[in-house]
């Protein structure tokens, strides 16, 4: 079975997510949320944007979204465009 995963992206690179929560969070959380952008949607929900390094980091992330009692909208993995991969450069 391959990996279709593996080709896309740099093993050595974090991997960018967007984690989106419902209700809004001011920008004095990035430090807690490990730097990632808080940005506020249309509806009025935050979304959390930026490189994770690992699996593990992904879930001290959504563990401090839990903690807060904000409920979890979703998680997308953002796949890099043409122009942010290396080999296309």
């Amino acid at each position: 079975m391959t990996n279709t995963h593996a080709s896309q992206t740099d093993p050595g690179q974090p991997i960018v997510y967007q984690i989106r929560i419902e209700g809004q969070l001011g920008c004095q959380w990035s430090d807690w949320f490990e730097g990632l952008a808080i940005t506020l949607d249309d509806n009025g929900n935050t979304v959390l944007t930026g490189p994770v390094a690992d699996q593990a980091a992904l879930h001290g992330l959504l563990k401090k979204v839990r903690d807060l009692g904000m409920p979890l909208l979703a998680v997308n993995r953002i796949e890099p465009g043409p122009a942010d991969r290396p080999d296309m450069k």
